[in-house]
Parts: structure tokens; C-alpha cells; sequence
């Protein structure tokens, strides 16, 4: 089975959205391996977005993901990485598929309720980010 991450984002765990977008998730068939409440820091900000260092806006989104707590996700299903990002919609909420996740929950832009990961690869390396591999049970 392939996994994704899933960042319930500070803006929709702080309105208490969390609860709603997984079972968006789990009615679309996927499988909860993990799942977490944290404070990322900025040292963990920076592992996680370490392909946004050093572009404008990447300021503004570490302040936004420190700002509150989130809940990291594991997810499991087939073709769950592509799947998982289709139903979040797209990343302006304004643009998003009724239904979606970001068009249910999300503010704007920048406030947009998840982050998945965007590929096999990404999922590989942002879900040790996270979780030890003890903590994800599949």
C-alpha cells in the first residue's frame, strides 16, 4: 500500500476541522497508519519546506507553521498520494472543486488547511520528518 503525509494545517486543527477532513479521507477509502498533534519549529519547518529556503514567500509560511499546533497524518490506500491531493483541490481555495477539502476549510492561498505530499518521493522523505517508523502502524 502506498502512504502519504497529510498536514491538518494550524489555520483548520485550530477551528477544530481536524476531526471533519479525516473522515473526508477515511469515507474515500483511506486507511490511517498515524497521526499526531504537534508545534513544528522552525528547525523542523525547515527540514520539511527545504525546497522553499530562500524563495519570498517561505518567511510568511514558517511563520504560519509555527504559529499553532497541527496534526501530522499518515495515510494508506492505493494510488493514495494522487488520490489525497485531488481530494484536498487545489491549493487556492478560491479555485478548488466543490466538496474539497481547501473548498470546505480553507481560508486563502496561504491558509489552506493541508499539505500533502506531491509524490512517491516526497511522501518518502517527509513521513520519517514526523514519525518513527514505530509509530506508524499498517
Amino acid at each position: 500500500m502506498e502512504k502519504t503525509l497529510v498536514l491538518i494545517k494550524p489555520d483548520a486543527f485550530g477551528k477544530n476541522h481536524s476531526g471533519d477532513i479525516l473522515k473526508l479521507y477515511e469515507d474515500a477509502g483511506f486507511k490511517i497508519v498515524a497521526a499526531k498533534v504537534m508545534q513544528m519549529t522552525v528547525a523542523l519547518a525547515a527540514k520539511h519546506y527545504v525546497e522553499h529556503i530562500g524563495r519570498p514567500y517561505y518567511p510568511a509560511l514558517v511563520e504560519f507553521m509555527t504559529s499553532a499546533p497541527l496534526m501530522a497524518v499518515v495515510l494508506s490506500g492505493d494510488n493514495v498520494i494522487k488520490k489525497v491531493r485531488e481530494l484536498n483541490g487545489a491549493t487556492n481555495p478560491a479555485e478548488a472543486a466543490e466538496g474539497t477539502v481547501r473548498k470546505l476549510f480553507a481560508e486563502d492561498k496561504t491558509h489552506n488547511a493541508v499539505h500533502a505530499s506531491d509524490s512517491p518521493d516526497s511522501a518518502a522523505r517527509e513521513i520519517p520528518i514526523f514519525f518513527s517508523a514505530c509509530e506508524i502502524f499498517d
